[in-house]
Formats: structure tokens, sequence, C-alpha cells
């Protein structure tokens, strides 16, 4: 039997990261995937072919809608070729798991396929199609991920009631998708294919969609997305949802009691994701989990038992790759006996829509509910120069400090390339800067950037200079 000093079950973001730190410290590492491929629902259904569709996606609108202000002239008609678009999509998925691959020889991690189930403790069954095998581990990081959620009264068939799996993946553009949820993922999916020419009708049992986020970005996004043709039915409670051959009717209840049916050829279904410990037999270990999966771990991200950790979506917070790579470093450091430290609130979460929606910090609505005095800057993207000359005009930046100290609390940004401005936030907030310390700083022009100086000067005693 082989042992080592830490069995990693799951390849994903958080399970890879964990494997690669504790390699790095010197540690005889692990690491245990059900599927053949490495990257866990990140790389190979989440995150990476998603953004590659959002990234074709915009390619193609843009050379419809957009090409001509700029001058470029196309002959003739713009066409999909939707299949190569899958596989473009695809081949960024095969490098970049090829890559994992590459990472753990580099640091010669073992890696098991098969799925991985606890015998007890210190031992872990990985049963494959050629058998089974048993590994020791002195340490076991459970970094298995999450699935997609649905209703108790969906049936989700995979083909014409789908999660974002199945989207990732379809044979054919949609000609009407409902897409049940308002939230990041329903969202991203539904630009897609709105761009492409579907019809996209979200459907959000909340009154706002992407509710966790600040409300300001929520009135941003919508106005932005409606403009772009999708529609929007929010406080609907989706009650039914029922196929007929190549049809799908979903049945709600708007905020006055009255019921409405949405129809099309696909519906999307995008309310949340739950902890993946399905099968790891928990119980022979003697690890508590809640009745969903979730894992009750302390701020070392141990379980109840002392050498078992989990990371990444099994365990509270948002449920976010960065989030559980951060995990993943940190319960690696805390086995090398270092003390690492994650501040939660300075995890960063982002929406990969046009324009993009990046969040730190607190929300107004959060500082409100806690009775905190605070000062907030905002700036519109339209009065900068660089969105002027790219045709990227909507969002703002908004900066929420501190009323005494100035400190900043929040950032919350709608606008081009967000996704990347949302970083020099976090560093700001992780050195504790003021918004006048922002202020203060040299932002080249003309950039994006720039919005975030003047959301700073805006915070500080109403300075923004060029609105």
């Amino acid at each position: 039997m082989s042992t080592y000093d830490v069995v990693v079950i799951g390849s994903g973001p958080g399970g890879y990261v964990a494997a690669i730190r504790c390699a790095q410290l010197g540690m005889k590492t692990a690491i245990i995937e059900k599927y053949n491929i490495l990257g866990g629902t990140c790389l190979n259904v989440g995150c990476i072919p998603s953004k590659a569709l959002l990234d074709s996606s915009h390619h193609y609108e843009h050379a419809v809608k957009h090409f001509a202000d700029h001058g470029i002239e196309i002959p003739g008609e713009v066409k999909i070729n939707f299949k190569k678009m899958i596989e473009r999509k695809q081949g960024v998925v095969d490098m970049t798991t090829k890559g994992i691959e590459f990472l753990m020889t580099k640091n010669k991690i073992d890696v098991f396929n098969g799925f991985g189930s606890f015998k007890d403790a210190t031992h872990v069954v990985i049963t494959s199609e050629t058998g089974e095998e048993t590994i020791e581990g002195k340490h076991i990081i459970i970094a298995t991920g999450s699935k997609p959620s649905t209703l108790p009264f969906i049936t989700l068939d995979k083909e014409r009631v789908i999660t974002s799996t199945e989207a990732l993946k379809l044979p054919e553009i949609p000609k009407h998708m409902v897409v049940i949820g308002g939230g990041v993922i329903g969202l991203e999916l539904g630009q897609v294919y709105r761009r492409l020419g579907a019809e996209v009708s979200v459907v959000e049992y909340m009154d706002r969609i992407i509710p966790t986020m600040d409300g300001a970005q929520s009135k941003e996004l919508m106005k932005a997305m409606k403009k772009q043709g999708v529609k929007f039915f929010l406080s609907h409670k989706v009650s039914d949802v029922t196929r007929k051959g190549d049809e799908v009717t979903v049945t709600a209840t708007d905020k006055k009691d009255k019921e409405v049916t949405f129809t099309g050829d696909y519906c999307l279904v995008c309310v949340g994701r739950r902890p993946y410990t399905d099968g790891l037999n928990l119980e022979n270990a003697g690890v508590k989990a809640t009745e969903r999966g979730m894992i009750d771990v302390n701020n070392h991200l141990q379980s109840n038992v002392a050498n078992i950790y989990a990371i990444g979506d099994v365990i509270r917070g948002a449920m976010l790759a960065h989030k559980a790579s951060e995990e993943g470093t940190l319960v690696a450091e805390v086995i090398a006996g270092q003390k690492p430290h994650i501040d939660y609130n300075l995890i960063p979460g982002v929406v990969y829509t046009w324009p993009e929606v990046a969040s730190v910090g607190k929300t107004e609505e959060q500082l409100k509910e806690a009775g905190v005095a605070y000062k907030a800057g905002q700036f519109p993207m339209r009065a900068l120069g660089r969105s002027r000359a790219s045709g990227d005009i909507d969002g703002f930046v908004k900066i929420l400090s501190d009323k005494t100290t100035d400190e900043v609390l929040g950032v919350h940004m709608v606008g081009a390339r967000v996704a990347d401005l949302i970083a020099e936030a976090v560093t700001a907030m992780e050195f504790r800067a003021s918004a006048e310390d922002i202020a203060r700083m040299s932002h080249a022009h003309p950039t994006y950037a720039e919005a975030v100086k003047e959301a700073a000067l805006a915070a500080t005693d109403d300075r923004a200079l060029h609105i």
C-alpha cells in the first residue's frame, strides 16, 4: 500500500493547488480524480469553457453590431459556425487541463484516476474501471467541489431541461431559452445565447438579479442586458417545468400571485450549486456533514477529525474557484506548520457578462444593516475618454469608505474589464488603504482604471474631477 503525507480528493482549483503547494513544501502528495481529466468543474464545465463561449459570442456580437461604428465593413453576412465555436471552447479546455497534468508531473504528484472514498480516517479506497486500490494518507484534503442544484419538482432531462453543464455543449442555438435564476451562471450563459440570436427570458425569484452583490450593480447590469434584448421577470416563483417534445413550459407565480407561463425550446436551470460529497463515505472516517453535504470546518479548515481538511465548495462561503485555491494553499501551509490567513471579506466576486461586474468588501446594503457610518463615491464609465474610445460606456465604479477613518470598506464596479480592475481594490484593501490613498495614486491616462481614482476622489469630500 502506498503511503503519503497528503492525499487530496478532487482536482479542481482547490484540490490541484493544494497538491502543488503541499509538494512545494516537501510533502509526498497524491491526488485522486474520479474523471480521466484533471481540473474539476471549473476547468471542464465551469469557469474556463463559459468564458471561452462568452468571448466567442462577444466577438460575433461586436462584428454584427459595432464594427460599422469603427469604420470596419464586412462584405456579405456575418455567419455563426456554432459547431466551430463549441470546438474552440473544447480546445481551450483541453489545453488548460493538459497544463494541470504537466504541473502534477513537474511537482512529482502521484495522480490516481477513480472515485475516492474513505475506508477510515487515514485510508482512501480508489474505485476505477480496473478495480479497487487503497492508499494511506497522514493528512487528507477533501476538495470534491459542487454540483448544480435543482428544484424538487424539476426533472432535469439534460436535453431540453438542462444545467450549465449541458448549456456548454448544446447541439444548436436555442430559439427561446428560459433561464430559471438571475445569478451569475444564468446571466453569463443567457448572454452567450442572446448574442447568438436566441430569445432569452430570465425568471428570478428575488426582486433583483445578482442579489448577493451591491444593489446599484444589479440595476446597472439589468439595464445594460435589457438593452441587449434579454427579458427579465423578477419576483417570480417557479412552480412547474414540463416538457412536451421539443417544447418546455415553465409555470411561475408573479408578485401579484398571478400565474404566468413561459414557453421555449430550452430551459436552463440555474438555482445555485450544492456541495458534492456523495459517496465519499464520510461516516467511515467520522467526518460530520450537514444534510446537504456541507462539511463543518474550523479556522484552519480542519473537520471534526483532526487530520482531515475540507476546502472550496464543500465548506461554508462563496462557491468561487479562487476562494478554493486560497484555501488549498492555506491548508497545505497549516499542515507544514506555518500560520497562513485568509480574509474572506477580501475575496472578490465577478460576473463575466458584458459589461462585467466585480465586487470586494461590504455592499452598501450590508453597511446600512450593520449601522456603519460610511461615505460613498461613484464615477460613471461614460465620463472616461478610454470608455468612449472603445464604446464601452455602461457602468460605474463605486467606493465605500468609513465616514470617520476614510478606510475603504467596499468597492463595486460595472464596466469593461472590471474583472481585472477589481484586483486594484483588493490590493488597496489588503493594505487598509483610505479612499484618499487611492485618490492620490497616479493612474495612467487614458484607462478604465481612472474610474477607480475618480470614485476615490468622489468619496473624499466629493472631489471627482471629471464629472
